[in-house]
């Protein structure tokens, strides 16, 4: 049985099916009538004229005679003629009687009169010749009936196709649909179970379904990286921010308890908004890739100088490559423009920079470049400190990861967690590759 919805989509389809068939039938029937009528008129006028001039040529004996001469010759019923005098007797002809239905005026007609024992349609053209003489002249209408039958019925025959192949289309929808509906009721189901990564089948067509299965499955992409977001965020939390807040609260207390001396006091209250600092950074961070992960930054997108905010970061870190005794290049180019959030790059490439100066040693170099091809710009950070472990570089834009080169320098690690978080965000990724030796750190905007 047909569902409400795939029944009525069938019904407007064989509903339009049958207004096509009419509005092709009723124009066709029209010019049938008109000019089967026209002509057969014509043919009777044209007889009429012509017998006529017998009349007016010899006389009523000789169109009488030329008349049962014309009645001998065609076939039985094909055509009514008729020649009477003025007392409406018949003189010749095939017709025995005065037609009853027929008016007492000259012209054309459509009448019902006996024709071979049974009363029949007849189109006839009567005319009154001087002295009260009537000729009637007409044809059998009804011989074109099989015609007009076989018209209706092929017609109708039409409809009932129309009307079983709209209902098997009908049929053959819903269950198309029925299945499509199902594999999303059942996707449905699994996310609601908790499997987030269960996604709507697509096909090959390339039809609409298609279409709103791939709109619907990049949806519930972002869905799962946004669930995936705040599990982090709440896996940070919990893990992250615990030890500093375990410091903080080891150190309050310790304070409260032994009650040292003023200098040691403010030591230990350094100490303490040292804690609290870290925890704000770590909220801050957390706070950025939840917004970036939600899209929320792409509001702020503008035209972007990516040359200004490298120069302007190289500039930022130059004294603290002085005091380490660390090499800057970077060859200013051209400007290149980009689209995007003018403060996340900054801090992306910030990110880059302080990344390479935790790790590069003293005397060390790090290059940066920026580059403009095929449509896509590169921010190249490359250094000569001691690199990631390849088991590592899958890792390291993990949140909070730190890997076997970190364990002696201070950071939470998000760093590069933001980092690739940016870069997807202006449709890139980041890319981490050897040195020989070190790190290069390339960020595709």
């Amino acid at each position: 049985m047909l569902s409400p919805s795939a029944f009525l989509l069938a019904f407007g389809y064989i509903a339009l099916g049958i207004a096509t068939l009419v509005l092709f039938a009723a124009p066709l029937w029209y010019a049938w009538h008109v000019t089967i009528n026209d002509g057969r008129t014509e043919l009777l006028r044209e007889d009429t004229q012509r017998l006529t001039a017998v009349y007016q040529r010899q006389g009523v004996q000789s169109l009488a005679a030329f008349i049962n001469a014309r009645v001998g010759m065609q076939i039985a019923g094909e055509r009514v003629l008729l020649l009477t005098n003025a007392d409406k007797h018949p003189i010749a002809g095939n017709v025995q009687t005065w037609p009853a239905t027929l008016p007492d005026k000259a012209g054309s007609y459509t009448i019902s009169m006996p024709l071979g024992g049974h009363a029949t349609q007849v189109v006839v053209v009567r005319t009154i010749f001087p002295n009260g003489y009537n000729l009637v002249v007409g044809r059998d209408i009804s011989r074109f009936e099989p015609l007009e039958i076989r018209f209706w019925l092929g017609l109708a025959g039409a409809v009932g196709i129309l009307s079983i192949i709209g209902a098997l289309g009908g049929i053959i929808l819903r269950r198309a649909l029925t299945s499509r509906i199902q594999g999303i009721g059942q996707t449905v189901s699994a996310i609601m179970q908790g499997d987030l990564g269960h996604r709507l089948v697509t096909r090959a067509t390339g039809d609409e379904l298609d279409t709103l299965s791939i709109t619907i499955n990049h949806m519930l992409d972002q869905i799962e990286q946004l669930v995936h977001g705040i599990r982090n965020v709440s896996n940070a939390i919990a893990h992250d921010l615990r030890t500093p807040l375990a410091e903080l609260r080891s150190r309050l207390e310790e304070l409260a308890l032994t009650k040292p001396s003023p200098q040691e006091t403010f030591i230990e209250i350094d100490g303490a908004v040292a804690d609290v600092d870290r925890v704000i950074r770590i909220f801050n961070a957390l706070l950025r890739l939840a917004e970036i992960d939600a899209g929320i930054r792409r509001s702020g997108f503008v035209q972007v100088d990516i040359t200004g905010i490298v120069a302007e970061a190289v500039d930022f870190y130059l004294p603290a490559t002085d005091l380490k005794g660390i090499s800057l290049f970077f060859s200013k180019t051209e400007h290149i423009m980009v689209t995007g959030d003018p403060v996340l790059l900054t801090q992306a490439i910030g990110n880059l920079i302080d990344n390479a100066l935790k790790y590069v040693n003293q005397n060390g170099s790090i290059k940066i470049e920026a580059i403009k091809s095929n449509g896509t710009v590169r921010v190249i950070v490359a250094d000569n400190g001691p690199g990631i472990l390849d088991t590592e570089k899958s890792k390291v834009t993990e949140r909070f990861f730190r890997g076997s080169a970190a364990i002696d320098t201070a950071g939470i690690g998000l760093g590069l967690t933001l980092v690739e978080a940016v870069a997807k965000l202006h449709g890139g990724q980041l890319e981490l590759t050897d040195n020989h030796s070190g790190l290069r750190a390339m960020m595709v905007i």
